[in-house]
């Protein structure tokens, strides 16, 4: 980032706050989809959650300008269509003008944060729909990660239909993100098997009072076949765990997204994080698969 643009976050943020505000109000908006049908997000939120490490990296997103400008690298490379972040993310990149013509989904529930005795509680401590709407940001995205043995799952299921009920009742496109999941060894574990996926997958889409704006964001896994006949409602890939193969995990999405009711990508720390630091050239790479 220039020094300019260091400067005019800093100084905006601490003596014109209301131009946050101003700044969402001039954004020029566009479609959900474009002509291609289909969606490539950069995701930002783990911030939010305490996740700061990117790979072998532990502490990768610890500057906030370079996470901005990673992203803005991002954004810049033609066929991005937008980004995924918390309401501080997604400001900064408003104060930066980064967002014109570009999809701004708002992450809503962050508040299950990794190694917390309340990890499993996935309260919305982000944007809530009405806030989405205020700023008018192009979709919500959600967590609901269910764990049969802990109570703190159904609260989550609550939330999250109840979030899926407002975003539709403003007919903005809710961003379900399913896992079944385990507690192994007192750390919450995602199961990645076909058949969890499915699982969480089924129970995502009768959220709510009404699918008709619903989408899901669902991990590459094995027998993708399988796994995407789950559900009518559209889909798109998450990045998972695989940067330091970054061969095998383009291969692994792009034979994903073949298949039917996959739209697109949402992947965050494997392109701004990528072996070698090269942003622009995953990014490339990842759009090319589209």
């Amino acid at each position: 980032m220039l020094e300019d643009q260091v400067n005019k976050i800093l100084e905006t943020r601490a003596r014109t706050p209301d131009a946050v505000r101003v700044a969402a109000s001039a954004r020029q908006r566009r479609p959900w989809l474009g002509d291609s049908a289909r969606v490539m997000i950069i995701a930002a939120d783990h911030p939010a959650r305490g996740t700061l490490a990117a790979g072998r990296r532990p502490m990768a997103m610890a500057s906030r300008f370079d996470l901005l400008d990673r992203i803005m690298v991002a954004l810049s490379r033609p066929g991005v269509d937008g980004v995924l972040g918390t309401p501080d993310i997604i400001e900064d990149l408003l104060l930066l003008g980064a967002l014109d013509r570009k999809l701004a989904v708002g992450s809503m529930n962050r508040g299950g944060l990794p190694g917390a005795v309340f990890e499993m509680d996935d309260r919305f401590t982000g944007y809530r729909a009405e806030g989405i709407a205020a700023f008018g940001l192009d979709a919500g995205k959600m967590l609901l990660r269910i764990n049969m043995n802990d109570p703190a799952s159904v609260s989550t299921m609550a939330a999250c239909a109840h979030a899926v009920n407002e975003l539709a009742a403003r007919q903005i496109i809710a961003l379900i993100e399913p896992f079944m999941t385990s507690s192994v060894d007192g750390s919450v574990r995602n199961d990645l098997s076909a058949d969890a996926v499915i699982r969480s997958m089924a129970i995502a889409s009768g959220l709510g009072t009404t699918s008709a704006y619903s989408w899901l964001k669902i991990p590459v896994v094995d027998d993708m076949d399988r796994v995407v006949e789950a559900s009518t409602l559209p889909a798109v890939l998450l990045g998972g765990e695989l940067a330091d193969r970054p061969d095998e995990m383009f291969a692994r999405w792009q034979k994903a997204l073949h298949l039917p009711n996959v739209r697109g990508l949402v992947v965050g720390r494997n392109l701004l994080y990528p072996p070698g630091d090269d942003v622009a050239a995953a990014v490339d790479i990842a759009v090319s698969l589209l």
